[in-house]
């Protein structure tokens, strides 16, 4: 938990779900200096909330990403190809919760998840939902998708009342490929999710000078652990924050 977002009022996960549940919208990453997030809470609308659950501000993250053999998954996205989708489980390691999800690209640009609950002993195969996945990409779908990349992070989040989107601060990020490992303890990833327009938060961090960064936790990281693959898109933020790259 940043330290200087522990005064922010809490608001219940039923509540953020009600209020923006945003499974259809505008996302806009941003790469920071862990350091740098602190200096945001204060500038904060006042009405600023954050998820607390069972006393908890700060939660653990588990994603378990998954592909073809050739990484189908992964070049449409470095070729900014149309259709691109994502596939991973995500396992809430503080409630022992977890869920099988399938990021597609929405109208303008956004993202679509879709999203069904999962047994947390499955999270590292897509099988028991493959006729899920099927579903949601209209069929395309490979006959099985094997897993590639497994993410570990910690996040926050943040309720914006005045314009009903959210903000997630993910820090104590980590990748696994293989035997391969890459931890950036050093720098925070903050995600804006709003309906379509910015939001105070990206206004914010605009005129503090950060711009939205190109980065996917999936295709970055499985980039920076594997330099044979191509990384066009992602080239700027590997070369400023990813060293192994």
């Amino acid at each position: 938990m940043i330290a200087s977002l522990a005064d922010l009022p809490a608001i219940g996960l039923a509540e953020l779900i009600e209020r923006a549940a945003l499974q259809t919208r505008m996302d806009r990453k941003y790469v920071l200096p862990v350091g740098e997030v602190a200096t945001l809470a204060p500038r904060l609308d006042p009405d600023t909330q954050v998820l607390e659950i069972d006393g908890a501000r700060s939660f653990r993250y588990r994603s378990v990403y998954f592909d073809t053999p050739d990484l189908t998954s992964f070049r449409l996205t470095a070729h900014r190809r149309r259709h691109r989708f994502k596939i991973r489980t995500r396992s809430y390691l503080d409630s022992a919760t977890c869920w099988l999800e399938v990021k597609t690209e929405g109208a303008r640009g956004g993202t679509v998840k879709s999203r069904i609950p999962y047994r947390l002993d499955d999270h590292a195969t897509v099988t028991p939902g493959q006729l899920f996945v099927e579903t949601v990409l209209g069929h395309r779908a490979a006959p099985s998708f094997a897993p590639v990349l497994v993410t570990r992070y910690r996040r926050t989040t943040l309720y914006l009342p005045s314009s009903a989107s959210r903000v997630t601060i993910d820090v104590e990020l980590a990748w696994e490929h293989g035997d391969a490992h890459l931890c950036l303890p050093e720098i925070a990833v903050v995600e804006t999710k709003t309906g379509c327009a910015a939001s105070h938060v990206d206004r914010l961090l605009w005129a503090r000078g950060h711009r939205p960064a190109s980065i996917s936790k999936y295709a970055t990281g499985l980039a920076a652990l594997r330099p044979d693959l191509p990384a066009v898109p992602w080239r700027r933020t590997l070369r400023r924050y990813f060293p192994a790259s």
